[in-house]
């Protein structure tokens, strides 16, 4: 995405009752029918959003380590959170939900969603950029490799990763390092892989293993998630 490397847009319109949220070490920049803008901080397990039929949304998701360059606030005040962005920005999100509301009566979604890109995008030039750290260490982690290890590659010792992760992302790296492997496994496990497979490519002991960390993080098994049961 033009501005925001890594950035994903999306859209969605309810059809009522519960959706169950993966953690991805994400933040996102929301713009609900029901509560206007908002900002989903970075999840620690799965969040439940319940929704009314017809209820509409559209987000942008912003990579690992982007948010807080984004928002101005480190990431850990918003773990768990789903928070009014006039929180954040105070009056200036007034002018944000008026281009949102105005780019709505538009057709289609296309115009409000390129409004929150650019706000955001906008919002990271003006702040320097992302941290490149917070790449850097999740593209190490989403690899598989330790934190020991990622932290000796980053050139920092292992508190010193803790503390920089926790502001980046919200937790520090052994949650990350774990929420990153199972969106992994998960999507290794679509492809049709039988979980016993996919428990050994992703770094897990055996299925038993993969089992309890999805359920931990996710909340179900991973024959749920996966429509298996």
């Amino acid at each position: 995405m033009a501005g925001i490397p890594g950035g994903v847009l999306w859209s969605s319109f309810s059809g009522g009752g519960e959706t169950r949220v993966l953690p991805d070490g994400c933040l996102d920049l929301l713009w609900s029918s029901r509560s206007g803008l908002l900002v989903a901080g970075p999840d620690r397990t799965a969040h439940l959003s319940r929704s009314a039929p017809g209820d509409r949304w559209i987000g942008l998701r912003l990579p690992p380590g982007t948010g807080p360059a984004v928002f101005g606030v480190p990431a850990e005040e918003l773990r768990d959170r789903r928070v009014p962005l006039a929180d954040l920005w105070g009056r200036a999100a007034a002018e944000v939900t008026e281009r949102v509301e105005t780019a709505l009566d538009a057709p289609g979604t296309g115009t409000a969603a390129a409004v929150l890109t650019r706000v955001a995008r906008d919002r990271l030039r003006a702040a320097g950029g992302p941290d490149p750290l917070g790449a850097r260490v999740a593209a190490r982690l989403a690899a598989g490799a330790t934190v020991a290890a990622t932290a000796a590659e980053v050139g920092l010792g292992e508190r010193a990763l803790h503390r920089r992760s926790r502001a980046l992302f919200g937790y520090g790296p052994k949650t990350l390092a774990r929420i990153l492997r199972m969106r992994r496994a998960l999507d290794l496990a679509r492809t049709g892989a039988p979980l016993a497979e996919v428990a050994v490519r992703s770094g897990y002991a055996d299925q038993a293993h993969l089992t309890r960390e999805v359920r931990e993080l996710a909340g179900v098994p991973p024959t749920r998630l996966l429509g298996r049961d």
